[in-house]
């Protein structure tokens, strides 16, 4: 699980998904009280973050035409973690050929 926190617009169809899915599953593991302290650490997730970033994956899911229907439940998280996007960005773009082309355009 990650959070890319890269430009909705330069992800694909899987990625954005996926990050969408992902998002709900940190949200999960806050509600279970299971420790994210490894993704914490490895600057995986942005715990603070998580509702926000929530709400541009949607944004630009509805925007593409795809349906929404899973609101993220009410959740209290500490304020931490930070996800280096501009590394992220560079990943995206080497592991898959869709996020490149799209942030080329």
């Amino acid at each position: 699980m990650r959070m890319w926190k890269v430009d909705t617009k330069k992800m694909c169809r899987q990625h954005l998904l996926g990050e969408h899915l992902e998002t709900h599953c940190f949200v999960g593991a806050i509600l279970k009280k299971t420790s994210l302290r490894g993704y914490v650490e490895n600057g995986l997730v942005e715990l603070h973050y998580l509702e926000t970033r929530h709400n541009e994956l949607v944004e630009e899911m509805l925007h593409r035409g795809y349906k929404h229907q899973s609101p993220l439940p009410f959740f209290v998280s500490l304020h931490a973690g930070r996800v280096d996007s501009e590394k992220n960005l560079n990943v995206l773009k080497q592991r898959c050929v869709e996020c490149r082309k799209l942030c080329t355009t």
